[in-house]
């Protein structure tokens, strides 16, 4: 078993202390409130929200309260995506209003929509306006700020240490490297040699991220990057005990709750379905459950028959998709094989 034993220790974030050192990406859409919750108990060091519009959260629209809300964690992490300084400092003082321990300052996310309004990744185009972001930020809260970046927008501008170490002058108290530039999506490998250029410009915690889904490579990445944890995101799809199994295998323990049989898998996905309603209501729940209820199926029930799973994520009945769930795991009762998932 590679050296884990980093990953086992607790993190100080700017007073704020993390249990260990393998974190839950924040991810839009994903890590909502049923989500983080899971995440949490099955022993991920620090869960992060989903990202939040600061825009819209400072105008008060609707279901913004739901990804900022308190969900009884022992520390409450929030990220903030936006392009004006006003919104960005009017968002995390709510936030922080909202019991927010720590806010984060989304500079890495690639997708068009962020981009396209020149937020996210393309913040990495222009320092200069990223750094009035995380002024206004920083000025406007208690709590510990942190940033979320990649190497840069492109191969020509890998700025992400510059960036870095601006924000730690700035007084940002932790730093996290997705290993890939914005104009590489998530395409190819991450580049986990390229964080350690930036660990080398901070001496703030720096957070590797980028391909990680077994305790293998979470040695890997901190061997090839330097970096002090570890941020693990699209590998949980379908498995939100993923960061938790990484950081069980430091101590050599098991992983806490994770479901040992498709038995268990299937009262395990109903929970979490069940979850998704309450939160959201019904309707949008429904909606909303039916990529994870997909993710789940792909991962752990590959042979459903295609009609099975068409009905199981396209029924409006919470009732049939539950029985159509149990029905599926049933059908071949068995232990999980979690070792890709951990």
């Amino acid at each position: 078993m590679p050296d884990l034993t980093k990953l086992a220790a607790p993190l100080d974030v700017g007073g704020v202390q993390i249990r260990n050192r393998v974190f839950l990406a924040p991810m839009s859409g994903i890590t909502d409130e049923p989500f983080r919750q899971r995440a949490h108990a099955h022993g991920a060091g620090l869960v992060v929200s989903e990202m939040v519009a600061s825009g819209e959260l400072a105008k008060g629209r609707a279901g913004c309260d739901l990804r900022i809300r308190h969900s009884g964690l022992p520390v409450h992490m929030v990220q903030l995506a936006g392009r004006e300084a006003a919104h960005m400092a009017e968002g995390a003082r709510i936030a922080a209003g909202e019991g927010a321990d720590i806010i984060d300052i989304n500079m890495g996310c690639p997708a068009k929509k962020v981009t396209g309004g020149y937020a996210g990744s393309a913040l990495m185009l222009d320092l200069d306006h990223a750094l009035s972001l995380i002024d206004a930020v920083v000025g406007a809260v208690e709590v510990p700020v942190t940033v979320k970046m990649r190497l840069g927008w492109d191969e020509a501008a890998l700025n992400a240490p510059t960036l870095a170490r601006r924000a730690e002058q700035a007084g940002v108290r932790m730093v996290t490297v997705h290993g890939r530039t914005r104009c590489q999506f998530y395409q190819g490998k991450a580049d986990w040699r390229a964080i350690a250029r930036v660990k080398d410009a901070v001496s703030i915690p720096v957070v590797a991220n980028g391909d990680v889904s077994s305790p293998a490579e979470a040695a890997d990445i901190l061997d090839q990057s330097g970096a002090d944890a570890v941020m693990i995101g699209r590998a949980h799809y379908g498995a939100p005990w993923i960061a938790g199994g990484i950081a069980a295998a430091a101590t050599s323990e098991a992983a806490p709750n994770i479901p040992q049989n498709t038995t268990a898998l299937a009262d395990y996905v109903v929970a979490h379905y069940d979850d998704m309603l309450a939160l959201y209501g019904v309707e949008s729940g429904l909606r909303q459950a039916r990529k994870h209820l997909g993710w789940y199926l792909d991962r752990h029930a590959g042979g459903v028959a295609d009609d099975s799973r068409k009905a199981i994520l396209t029924a409006f009945e919470p009732a049939r998709v539950i029985a159509l769930l149990r029905d599926v795991f049933s059908r071949d009762p068995q232990p999980l094989n979690l070792r890709s998932a951990a």
